[in-house]
């Protein structure tokens, strides 16, 4: 006896199906957007300041010619290009003597300022610790968290030692997921950490796409030691 045909899916069922294929099309899509938009316009209200004025003086004095400078987008578009140029120039000029010197006087000038000198050495440390490799403990760890049978990545930004013992302990910046600007700081002993192979833009990579983009395998026992 010939097997019945298989009815198709009702239709509720094949929406459901086509709205949740297209949901997760689109869906990285709109986070791109979404992270892109706030960087574009977080680098174009820099220079808003400086550029609006200029526009709307050249759109006052020849409203004809210069009036589409005063459009919101236009000011936006132009703002932005305006901040790019500036960081490349920053750049550059850091690569020169005179860049050199005028960053250290820049940063003499924080120093005086009890708050900005605090944060501005902070943040400064930090991005200078995460572009070297430290001596003797890999850069990028894993750690328990929030129980030994599970683990967050981290990034150790010093090694101290504890007070008596002198057992070795590691300060680890743990990012969260997926804006690793935000986070909170673990100390580890260092016989605890896991060390991986990875490096801080592979770690990156990891935190930001929420484990999508990782490596086949991981280490998660730390190493044994003898």
């Amino acid at each position: 006896m010939a097997a019945s045909p298989t009815p198709p899916p009702a239709l509720g069922h094949r929406l459901q199906r086509l709205f949740l294929t297209g949901l997760l099309t689109l869906l990285p899509l709109w986070l791109t957007w979404v992270v892109l938009r706030f960087v574009f316009t977080l680098l174009g209200d820099l220079s808003k300041p400086v550029v609006s004025p200029a526009l709307q003086g050249l759109a006052a004095a020849n409203p004809r010619a210069f009036g589409w400078l005063v459009q919101p987008w236009v000011l936006g578009a132009i703002a932005l290009v305006a901040t790019v140029l500036l960081i490349l120039a920053v750049g550059w000029l850091t690569r020169r003597v005179v860049g050199q010197r005028l960053l250290g006087w820049f940063e003499a000038l924080i120093a005086r300022i009890p708050l900005a000198s605090t944060v501005y050495g902070s943040a400064r440390k930090l991005l200078d610790i995460l572009q070297t490799k430290p001596d003797g403990t890999q850069r990028v760890v894993l750690i328990d968290f929030p129980h030994p049978d599970m683990k967050t990545l981290g990034f150790v930004t010093r090694v101290i030692r504890e007070q008596g013992s002198g057992r070795e302990l590691a300060a680890v910046y743990v990012p969260t997921t997926p804006n690793p600007t935000s986070g909170y700081l673990e100390i580890v002993p260092v016989e605890q950490l896991t060390p991986t192979d990875w490096n801080v833009d592979q770690a990156m990579s990891f935190i930001i796409s929420g484990g999508a983009v990782a490596p086949d395998s991981i280490p998660f026992a730390p190493p044994r030691r003898d």
